[in-house]
């Protein structure tokens, strides 16, 4: 088992060997209208034009686009060569990525032979691994500013959740990667803001691992995913509430879509989990918009495991920098809060909850946590929940 996470990078596989799968052959006619007589040609034309068109076709902004080719080419990771320039190099890399193309659909398009674009796709991988500690940033305090959450849950930093990744692995090798939906995947932890940015990420467990034992990995690897001291995280009741993780109260609904229409929460806990559940939305709209951006991320290309695993933590990465760079695209806008059941709370779609876990063993977390700590964490959420109850019940009588 191969686990990877943002702070390490490796020396990439070739994927010369890749197979043309089902999808991903033949490229979007939307793109392929008025293909140019060579790559650089293509290239030359979509940074010439509108913004619009480098971001539909390179997954990014024109500006952000080229700063990023500036800053591999400063750090001495990516190099012109006498047929292809660095911007072409990029380009490639993030068309396939974008678009979920096979090798040799973009010879078509860029006029490579498919050993020149593997080989360009995976130096370009090598190089976003290499430099993507710089786009993850450590949590701060980054709590929404929003009476539903503020203050109640103003040392929270984020939300930690994972989400499965299709895999493709040889038959010896499916076992492990078979998860509880009979798919072969990786099952993927992030650590995200509500910002949309992702604090920590890491890929390469097998599907079949459950997600408390990602986690407990995540918390003791070398590099592993560091809490703040006195903050926490959310997570779904998938995860054990305890220190640095508050998680909702099991046994009770969670989201919005459980309860029947207009209904008032009658308790604490239930309140509680509605709130808990609204903010730890962040995770399903940072997913949904890596998978936007990314399609390659929805299905498994045709690389070595290694190289697989390694694209989840480079889009990651990219996301990160798109994100710091041009927050404002329309991939992003279409997952920010204000469009999303952060604004009206009766229009929450439906999330997948698993059967709340009634009672966690605490050898299986494997990270040292004592009752007392358990207790302690117990207490924290049943205060927050308290604090929300009472104000929300303050607030309904006076209406």
């Amino acid at each position: 088992m191969q686990t990877y996470d943002h702070e390490a990078c490796f020396a990439m596989e070739s994927s010369d060997d890749e197979k043309d799968g089902i999808l991903g052959n033949f490229i979007p006619k939307e793109l392929a209208h008025g293909l140019a007589s060579s790559g650089a040609k293509f290239v030359d034309e979509v940074l010439n034009s509108q913004s619009e068109h480098c971001l539909e076709n390179f997954r990014m902004d024109k500006h952000v686009f080229y700063k990023l080719c500036d800053i591999l080419q400063a750090k001495g990771l990516l190099r012109h060569t006498n047929r292809i320039k660095i911007e072409e190099q990029l380009a490639i890399f993030m068309f396939i990525i974008g678009h979920n193309l096979r090798t040799r659909a973009v010879q078509e398009l860029f006029r490579y032979s498919g050993e020149t674009i593997s080989r360009h796709f995976n130096n370009v991988l090598n190089a976003i691994m290499a430099i993507s500690l710089d786009f993850f940033q450590p949590p701060g305090s980054e709590i929404l500013e929003d009476p539903r959450f503020y203050p109640y849950f103003q040392d929270c930093v984020g939300a930690v959740d994972g989400i499965h990744i299709p895999v493709m692995v040889g038959v010896d090798e499916q076992g492990p990667f078979r998860n509880k939906n009979g798919m072969l995947s990786q099952n993927v932890l992030a650590a995200c803001s509500f910002d949309l940015k992702f604090h920590y990420v890491l890929a390469g467990w097998e599907g079949s691992a459950s997600d408390l034992q990602v986690l407990n990995s995540a918390l003791t690897r070398r590099n592993k995913l560091l809490v703040p001291e006195g903050k926490y995280y959310l997570v779904d009741n998938k995860y054990a509430n305890m220190p640095g993780f508050i998680a909702p109260y099991p046994g009770v609904p969670y989201c919005l879509k459980e309860y029947p229409s207009g209904y008032h929460p009658q308790d604490a806990r239930e309140l509680f989990n509605q709130r808990h559940s609204l903010l730890r939305n962040a995770t399903d709209r940072i997913f949904g918009a890596l998978k936007a951006r990314f399609p390659i991320l929805m299905s498994a290309p045709p690389y070595p495991l290694q190289t697989q695993v390694k694209l989840v933590v480079a889009t990651c990465a990219i996301h990160n920098y798109i994100r710091r760079e041009k927050p404002d695209d329309w991939i992003f806008r279409k997952y920010e809060q204000d469009s999303t059941a952060l604004q009206i709370e009766s229009s929450l779609p439906p999330l997948e909850v698993e059967q709340p876990i009634m009672h966690i063993d605490t050898q299986a977390l494997d990270i040292g946590v004592e009752a007392e700590q358990l207790e302690i964490s117990s207490q924290l959420r049943d205060s927050i929940a308290t604090e929300i109850w009472n104000d929300y019940i303050h607030d309904f009588s006076a209406m």
